[in-house]
């Protein structure tokens, strides 16, 4: 066997497996080289991921509108020279960074290039990943804005990376309608985001 480069480490080949073994109810996480598991997200957080991504789809290229941009639900990313291995609920990245979306036929499932927005939707149970491993990793590849949403809370916080760190730019709340970077070319009103 040979020895592994002590900058470039890799994942443990058993936390590998354990990522393949996850069962599919489980969204499955390597984070630093660890193995988070998390349930499938609860009503409240589907529904507010679910509705902020059909409020931006005129951003994903529709004629007429905002566009320059692809933006996916849920997508696999590998990350970084382990890799990490994150599930953004939402991530967009700019049509000049990502012409093709959808590879050719051999293309693997998971995106290997950082996207340019990442949005989390937190809960009790990822509050603390979310904030703390994954905001981490967003930052080191680079990735210029972060959304973090508490459905529950009605809450909406709007990140943007400033020479390697994270500036809250605005924490928005209740039924407000706001414009929001990196898509403030549209007015986003919060309250169809907690809408039954």
């Amino acid at each position: 066997m040979s020895a592994q480069h002590p900058l470039f480490p890799g994942n443990a080949p058993e936390v590998e497996a354990a990522f393949q073994a996850a069962p599919e109810e489980m969204v499955a996480e390597l984070l630093d080289g660890e193995l988070f598991t998390f349930p499938r997200p609860a009503r409240p957080h589907t529904r507010a991921a679910s509705r902020l991504g059909r409020r931006l789809g005129p951003f994903d290229d529709d004629p007429g509108t905002p566009g320059g941009w692809v933006i996916l639900n849920e997508p696999e990313l590998h990350l970084g020279p382990r890799p990490d291995k994150v599930v953004p609920d939402l991530a967009g990245w700019r049509r000049d960074r990502m012409p093709d979306a959808l590879g050719s036929e051999d293309a693997p499932a998971y995106y290997d290039v950082a996207p340019d927005w990442v949005c989390e939707v937190i809960s009790p149970r990822t509050e603390r990943v979310d904030r703390g491993k994954k905001m981490r990793i967003y930052r080191r590849e680079g990735v210029r804005h972060a959304w973090l949403i508490n459905p529950v809370a009605q809450t909406l916080e709007v990140y943007r990376l400033d020479d390697g760190r994270w500036s809250l730019l605005d924490t928005h709340e209740g039924d407000e309608a706001i414009r929001a970077e990196p898509f403030d070319a549209i007015e986003l009103p919060l309250a169809d985001l907690w809408a039954r």
